[in-house]
């Protein structure tokens, strides 16, 4: 990339809790930006999976304490990195200024000179209760919120006066706090708190996996212990938590506690990634392909410059449809080049990508597939009339086959290709090595084929493949993946079917 300038910037960018639907609309514009992204192990996977393909990536590491790279190495990498010219992301679990370190961190880049921006993030202290059914404050029970660290910076007991938080009342709230939990409860009511005082330790929150133990605070360690409760977890300490059990919500929702991997084309997952997550599903967003409209393909040219000649237009991808109306800019024409054309679509998305560029589908196959597409195209076109099939590189022999069968004519063109996307593989693969995938979607035999190329030796049979499509579903059956089909070939009908299997398979545990 050229660059205009001899030194870059740093923004440090919160990346909330965990769910990756909590990353603030700036943190996530600032990250799509990114040429450079230094994160934490705390930061979800959601959010991960963001970041940008070309984007140098550095890993520092730190989790709950454990600090592979030390805070000084993390100052000067983000300190080389701008001095060498780069947009340079620091990307941190919750909010940066809150015991995230975030000040240190800025100090060497102030000293140099060197540009910052600070994108606060959601932080766990507040959103972890929150998705727990626990209010930090409310006017019944507390009037004040007191965010305590539960570590110090040499690793002893924390340096709280515990006396002055009892005796100011409110809800506490101890971040990293797992290790010194017993130190922590015993602090608390030798400082002269109720033993009996409701408290909760909560687990991963705002994940597909999170946990909570409300319990008395007397109690609260040993119930830890006996759960083995790990970190990240965040200690709330006050008569809120016993409000948890009127005020839960997070497990309430249809596909609560599923872990879902979407593998279509980027630009096709916002819808579906929305829903799921709106259902309570933790979505990880994988892209196992990318596709380009072909350059300057002779036949292509040759073709769109001669549409009288065809009666049908057969599209068979959203993606299809994008990459046409792509050709039709760069030859300066609009949707007036199809008039008097009829519109195949092989299923409802790609005949609703069409309706959102003004062309409606004539035809859309009862069932998703080429074979099925094929055998009622044939029937529907007229002697002498001829049909343009513009689709990817390296296609399905269905759709072509049924049509010569049938005697009809037509002309196959390349339009686009697809290519398998590497650059999620390492977390794809450290995920299914984990057993940390439920379900992962399938749009296409192209995207089960490069999803097995990502997960290189991991075992891909720890999750359920939600499959649209035969021809999608017989793919991922080769690779001995466990296959479900959904009733139609929509998302919708994918997501419908999702509900379904996960309920099934919670009411059977």
């Amino acid at each position: 990339m050229e660059r205009t300038h001899k030194t870059g910037k740093v923004w440090l960018v919160g990346a909330g809790p965990g769910d990756a639907g909590l990353l603030t609309l700036k943190g996530a514009q600032v990250l799509a930006q990114a040429e450079t992204v230094v994160y934490d192990r705390l930061v979800g996977d959601g959010v991960l999976a963001m970041m940008p393909s070309q984007a140098r990536l550095i890993d520092v590491g730190k989790e709950g304490g454990h600090h592979p790279v030390p805070q000084e190495e993390i100052n000067r990498i983000l300190l080389r990195e701008a001095k060498e010219g780069r947009r340079v992301v620091r990307l941190k679990g919750g909010d940066p200024f809150v015991f995230g370190r975030g000040g240190e961190e800025l100090e060497l880049l102030a000293e140099e000179g060197i540009p910052f921006e600070v994108v606060p993030g959601i932080t766990s202290a507040v959103a972890v209760p929150a998705y727990n059914g626990i209010p930090v404050t409310h006017r019944d029970f507390a009037s004040t919120l007191h965010i305590i660290t539960g570590h110090s910076k040499e690793e002893a007991a924390p340096p709280v006066h515990f006396r002055a938080l009892v005796e100011g009342g409110g809800t506490l709230v101890f971040l990293m706090g797992v290790t010194a939990l017993p130190k922590i409860a015993a602090g608390l009511i030798d400082g002269g708190m109720d033993p009996q005082m409701p408290a909760a330790i909560l687990e991963r929150g705002t994940t597909a996996r999170q946990r909570r133990i409300v319990a008395p605070l007397e109690e609260l360690p040993a119930r830890a212990r006996e759960a083995g409760i790990r970190p990240p977890s965040v200690i709330v300490v006050g008569r809120v938590c016993s409000l948890e059990k009127t005020f839960h919500w997070a497990e309430d929702r249809p596909l609560a506690g599923a872990r879902v991997a979407l593998t279509r084309p980027r630009e096709l997952q916002s819808a579906a990634a929305s829903r799921l997550r709106e259902l309570g599903a933790e979505v990880l967003e994988l892209p196992a392909i990318e596709t380009f409209l072909l350059p300057d393909d002779a036949s292509l040219r040759e073709a769109m410059d001669r549409l009288d000649r065809y009666s049908w237009l057969v599209l068979t991808s959203p993606s299809g449809v994008r990459h046409l109306f792509e050709e039709l800019g760069r030859m300066r024409r609009d949707v007036r080049s199809f008039h008097g054309m009829k519109i195949a679509a092989i299923g409802a998305a790609t005949a609703r990508e069409l309706e959102a560029r003004g062309l409606l589908a004539d035809l859309v196959p009862a069932r998703y597939s080429g074979d099925q597409l094929g055998r009622e195209l044939a029937a529907a076109m007229a002697p002498g009339e001829r049909a343009l099939l513009l689709r990817a590189q390296e296609p399905s022999p269905d759709l072509p086959l049924r049509l010569k069968e049938a005697g009809a004519e037509f002309d196959d063109i390349p339009l686009y290709r697809t290519i398998p996307l590497q650059g999620t593989g390492s977390l794809l693969a450290a995920r299914l090595e984990k057993g940390e995938l439920d379900y992962v979607t399938f749009t296409s035999a192209s995207t089960v084929e490069a999803f097995v190329q990502m997960a290189g030796e991991a075992p891909l049979d720890g999750f359920t493949a939600l499959c649209i499509g035969e021809k999608t579903q017989e793919a991922a059956g080769r690779h001995g993946m466990k296959t479900v089909r959904s009733q139609e070939a929509t998302i919708h009908s994918l997501v419908d079917k999702l509900v379904q299997v996960h309920q099934e398979k919670i009411h059977s545990n």
